[in-house]
């Protein structure tokens, strides 16, 4: 039954994000969007920018924590992805974007240290 906890852990640290980001002003547009080619955990709406926010959670920080755990090919997939929303979404087509991350780490609850980085994609 740990898949299901994991599962759980997951959505809770979803939902603390996006409580986090709509206290901060952020509007949401979607949720758990799905494509052939992935998914994005939150889009959302920062005036007038579209921002697609990947939600990391770590428990353990022992191998690089939940921001470490955003390598090349998971970025390409987020990419790929927003494309795609992008495309179906036409509304949105013409707004500036940017990819932030909110990673979490630490025990579920007050104990979890939240990190929200805008632009994590720019070098």
């Amino acid at each position: 039954m740990i898949q299901g906890s994991r599962q759980q852990s997951g959505r809770d640290a979803e939902s603390h994000a996006l409580r986090h980001l709509q206290q901060q002003g952020l509007r949401l547009l979607a949720q758990n969007w799905l494509c052939k080619r992935g998914e994005l955990d939150l889009v959302m709406l920062d005036g007038d920018t579209v921002v697609f926010v990947e939600v990391r959670y770590r428990q353990h920080t022992q191998w690089g924590g939940a921001l470490g755990s955003i390598d090349g090919r998971k970025r390409q997939k987020l990419i790929l992805a927003a494309q795609i929303f992008l495309q179906k979404e036409s509304r949105w087509s013409n707004h500036p974007c940017r990819f932030d991350v909110v990673a979490i780490d630490g025990a579920p609850g007050a104990e979890a240290r939240l990190n929200w980085l805008r632009n994590a994609f720019d070098s």
